[in-house]
């Protein structure tokens, strides 16, 4: 990718953004996997909004890092990560947003905001939709491996990755 792209902490004035890349990723990651009276769903972007405006204000997701991604002035990426649920184990971090844009794929992006909101060599956990080979490759790259756990949330099948602590 020609241009260069910035990584930074998501601030509260950049919810619109975050909501449209968030929606935006979803159509093109989820279409066919997901209904699509859900994707196409009128409420959809702003409940993303709603969403982001808790996660950067909200004091219960005080603990969670999310960053942005953008090219040229415009978001094209948004990433989350925050203590892991109970549920999902006893990692050290837990992955629940990363989404970037199609046209984007590729460029770097991707990496950089999982390095943003995963710094370290600290243990993790994230879901990944199945099938999502990109995305599943895209984790297995980055250390992630496959520990057996699935389920189906939204109607999408989910199987769950870790990386172990590199010590770093």
């Amino acid at each position: 990718m020609a241009a260069e792209f910035e990584i930074r902490p998501a601030r509260v004035e950049d919810v619109p953004a975050l909501a449209r890349v968030h929606v935006e990723s979803w159509r093109e990651t989820y279409r066919g996997l997901m209904p699509d009276a859900v994707l196409d769903d009128p409420g959809f972007v702003p409940r993303r909004e709603r969403f982001w405006t808790a996660a950067l204000g909200d004091p219960r997701f005080a603990e969670h890092a999310v960053a942005l991604a953008s090219l040229g002035g415009e978001v094209v990426g948004v990433a989350m990560s925050g203590p892991p649920r109970p549920e999902d184990g006893e990692w050290d971090r837990q992955l629940f947003v990363l989404y970037a844009a199609a046209a984007v794929h590729g460029s770097g992006i991707g990496a950089a905001l999982l390095d943003a909101v995963l710094p370290g060599g600290g243990s993790a956990v994230l879901w990944v939709a199945d099938p999502n080979p990109r995305a599943q490759a895209f984790y297995r790259k980055h250390g992630f491996e496959f520990d057996g756990a699935g389920k189906v949330e939204d109607g999408v099948r989910e199987l769950r990755m870790v990386r172990a602590s590199t010590g770093a």
